[in-house]
């Protein structure tokens, strides 16, 4: 979600100076590339880039296709094949082996719709959405391609709605998207067109319990994610807008009403380390007590025993299924001892949670990096 504000601020920016500029959307691949489907690159007529859909050795022909696109004023699928070993331009120079796909359009400034202005609606709350943009190699279904609309989580739209019989097919699939919280990939063969539905995620909401000293390049490193990030703490000597970067929210309250005054949802985290035990214990009690995915607790596992010693004594047991979310000591094992390093452990292992990755190396992974089928496209006549 971070690329996608980034690729908006840019885009007012372009707008306020009335440069006209093209959206370039990776939305498939097969085999191995730097970028998944759905990175994003705004180019506009003075040069300026935004963004990347690789590691930078498509982007120079990328500014190339999306100059053509906003003379032409039409959408444009180009295919680039990084398994061409004979291909010295992007083949063995990439190192990559895969067939990937780029959708380049041309943004029109008067068009509330456009692709854009549909990112801006989806990254204007924390709601879930899918983004739906059709692209074709075939004549015959490049009138149909493009960034076309938004679905929400009732399904409502906002956006351009196709004919019936696009829209009802990929109706059917955005229900299942939503349930899976995965992107997929539909061929609506019989208007020789693709559909990529992308599932737009919230991003990460960071809840600090602790405003130390060690809190704050949490903060910040969670800032650089693109994260949410919200500071609690009851001391307001610590908890000041000024010790922390301008996008973190601060919360001074006692522990016992801290979560009635957030958002809490299926990509909030917590992080505890206040360091005061008390205040600790009282939000762990709390914690257990709601739907959270992700608890973490600074400190030795000695500490955490004690706790659940105390609450067992109040009477309180925490159940099995919510211990499973609580990590204490938090922290991927890195050799981590400064804060810095800490914080780094702890943003590492939040990731690889949601990420629902186990967080070892990468070279003992057997096979490819990511799945293939994640980019398999589902085949589908039934539009008629």
């Amino acid at each position: 979600m971070k690329e996608i504000h980034a690729i908006i601020k840019a885009y007012q920016n372009q707008y306020l100076a009335g440069n006209q500029s093209a959206l370039a959307t990776l939305v498939h691949l097969d085999g191995s590339s730097y970028r998944r489907p759905g990175a994003r690159l705004l180019v506009d007529d003075a040069g300026n880039m935004t963004g990347a859909i690789s590691g930078g050795c498509l982007e120079g022909d990328a500014y190339r296709k999306a100059a053509q696109a906003i003379a032409s004023k039409k959408p444009r699928l180009v295919t680039y094949d990084t398994s061409d070993e004979d291909d010295a331009t992007i083949g063995v120079q990439l190192g990559c082996a895969g067939i990937i796909r780029v959708l380049f359009e041309p943004i029109d400034l008067n068009d509330a719709f456009n692709p854009i202005r549909l990112l801006e609606s989806a990254a204007a709350s924390r709601d879930e959405n899918i983004l739906v943009t059709l692209f074709s190699n075939d004549p015959e279904g490049q009138h149909h391609q493009g960034t076309k609309f938004i679905f929400q989580k009732d399904l409502t739209i906002i956006g351009k709605r196709p004919e019936e019989k696009i829209f009802n097919r990929l109706k059917n699939e955005a229900e299942q998207v939503f349930n899976n919280r995965k992107s997929a990939f539909l061929d609506l063969e019989s208007f020789e067109t693709s559909a990529f539905i992308e599932y737009l995620p919230p991003p990460v909401s960071l809840v600090i319990v602790g405003a130390g000293n060690d809190a704050i390049p949490l903060a910040e490193m969670a800032e650089i994610m693109g994260w949410d990030v919200v500071v609690v703490d009851g001391r307001n000597h610590l908890a000041k807008q000024e010790r922390f970067t301008p996008s973190c929210q601060i919360v001074v309250s006692k522990p016992e009403q801290v979560l009635d005054r957030l958002r809490i949802d299926h990509r909030t985290a917590f992080v505890l380390m206040t360091h005061n035990y008390k205040y600790d214990l009282a939000m762990l009690k709390a914690l257990s007590t709601r739907e959270v995915n992700y608890v973490g607790m600074l400190g030795p596992k000695k500490k955490f025993d004690n706790m659940l010693a105390d609450l067992n004594d109040e009477g309180h047991v925490i159940p099995d299924r919510v211990l499973s979310r609580i990590h204490a000591p938090i922290g991927l094992e890195i050799g981590a001892e400064t804060p810095e390093e800490i914080a780094l452990s702890i943003i590492s292992e939040i990731k690889a949670v949601f990420g629902k990755a186990p967080g070892g190396f990468l070279r003992d992974k057997p096979g490819p990096i990511h799945h293939r089928e994640s980019t398999d496209i589902s085949y589908s006549k039934t539009n008629s």
